[in-house]
């Protein structure tokens, strides 16, 4: 091992001679041999991007300084190291590239292996993947986000035996406003001790670890494994499909809250729009902690730049983003976070590779694709309930009651057209929010409000009045 840590060494010596000081500090730094077996040389690397792009820009390069060590090489395999001990040795699957030599003749074979974290959990049915980026420490507080925030620190600080707050927790954002960061989260800092089993899954993992228990006739020991767990993490709920998947997903939760075991879900709408659900489902959803983690403000997505610049710069110190590029960043790429650390990683691909301070006007180049033009905001049946009810001087729980008086038929009958016209939601999903009725009373309300506003300037007016608050 000591010869062939020389080698390494020596390698690494004329990759740096070979690519220059700061490419080989931006690319190859936190590369490891891991083995030498015959014709190949394992190599890993800490992220898939490293891994991507050493492969796709370098290849020919390492294959080429192993080859002046050992001629007998031809073949490197790039891994990506896992960042938390594994449960049991894991299984990678070999993707051939090619690699072209700079006269167009095929050069050896570069086999990328990209092998893929593994929960931290020490429970066997193991969890989905954990970015180690995701914890508490990384994440950024806004007024957006401070109550799921404070609510997921609770859970995670929980300790074995202690009563249950809040359960179930359901977080519901669009995409990638935090939702799943702040679940790793809690993962993270829950199996940071031995005392808790936390268990994270995405509702694809427990679809397809129920399904494969079914075909292997290990059902029964997959439940108990799952009601075993101290804290069960679930993320993307809206994917959940399949009856027989979805039964056995509400008697795990059912399970788990009557044990008193913490459950913390994640989607992407509350629980009352998640129509795909059985009615219990959802009913048991909604009896927890439901928290909506709102839209990015402009000084939040500031202060989520200067965090992902801060992390950039513990390994490029000398990558610097002004202030006012970081201010331009803010204002103008208000989509989600990922597009803003989609821009941060330009920004240091761009200056590292160029050589090349960050300027206003290479910023505004690089990122013009994410500015992206502002979406019309989704509107709620909620919201559309409590606007018509303010504006009629009627209460919620008269428009979704037997009532037939005319102060209240008419209140109810615009906002069903309301319903039907602003949001996307069928007849009898609205229905079923106007206090469960057929989705035929739903259609004869939208066609009478629909007739009446034709001819009655006074309700087009209040109907346009009640539009403009809606999308305020």
């Amino acid at each position: 091992m000591t010869s062939e840590q020389d080698r390494w060494s020596r390698v690494k010596s004329r990759l740096r001679s070979n690519v220059g000081e700061d490419v080989y500090t931006s690319w190859f730094a936190r590369m490891d041999l891991e083995a030498v077996q015959d014709e190949s040389v394992r190599l890993s690397v800490p992220t898939r991007f490293l891994k991507s792009w050493i492969q796709a820009h370098y290849a020919e390069r390492v294959l080429s300084c192993w080859q002046a060590e050992m001629p007998e090489v031809h073949r490197i395999d790039l891994t990506v190291r896992s960042a938390v001990r594994p449960i049991a040795q894991p299984k990678e699957v070999a993707a051939p590239v090619e690699v072209r030599r700079m006269d167009g003749r095929p050069a050896q074979e570069l086999r990328s292996t990209a092998t893929a974290p593994v929960s931290a959990t020490h429970d066997a049915l193991g969890g989905s993947p954990l970015d180690p980026r995701l914890t508490f420490a990384s994440f950024v507080v806004g007024r957006a986000n401070t109550l799921a925030h404070a609510a997921a620190r609770q859970v995670a600080e929980g300790r074995r035996g202690d009563p249950v707050m809040f359960n179930p927790l359901y977080i519901h954002a669009g995409v990638g406003l935090g939702k799943t960061h702040l679940l790793q989260a809690v993962t993270w800092a829950g199996n940071s001790g031995s005392e808790r089993k936390v268990l994270y899954l995405t509702a694809e993992k427990f679809m397809y670890g129920f399904v494969a228990a079914l075909k292997t006739q290990t059902a029964l020991a997959f439940k108990e494994a799952l009601r075993g767990i101290d804290v069960l993490v679930i993320d993307d709920l809206q994917f959940l499909q399949g009856k027989s998947t979805q039964a056995e997903f509400c008697h795990t939760l059912n399970a788990l809250i009557d044990a008193g075991r913490q459950v913390v879900i994640a989607a992407d709408r509350p629980p009352s729009d998640l129509e795909s659900l059985d009615d219990r489902v959802r009913s048991r959803l909604a009896g927890g902690l439901v928290v909506e983690m709102g839209s990015l403000g402009e000084d939040l997505r500031l202060g989520i730049l200067k965090s992902r610049v801060a992390a950039a710069r513990a390994h490029h110190a000398s990558f610097d983003v002004p202030e006012e590029v970081l201010t331009y960043l803010a204002r103008t790429i208000t989509h989600n976070g990922r597009d803003l650390e989609g821009a941060i990683n330009r920004l240091l691909a761009h200056s590292k590779l160029n050589n090349q301070p960050v300027t206003l006007e290479m910023a505004e180049r690089e990122v013009r694709d994410l500015i992206r033009p502002q979406e019309p905001k989704r509107i709620k049946i909620e919201d559309i309930q409590r606007v018509v009810a303010r504006q009629y001087n009627v209460s919620r729980s008269d428009l979704l009651s037997s009532r037939r008086t005319a102060n209240v038929v008419r209140p109810r009958q615009v906002a069903m057209y309301l319903a039907k016209t602003l949001t996307l939601r069928s007849l009898p999903e609205i229905g079923r929010r106007f206090g469960g009725r057929d989705h035929t009373t739903v259609l004869h309300a939208v066609r009478k409000i629909e007739a009446l506003v034709s001819k009655d300037t006074a309700l087009s007016e209040e109907v346009e009045s009640l539009k403009r608050q809606l999308q305020e």
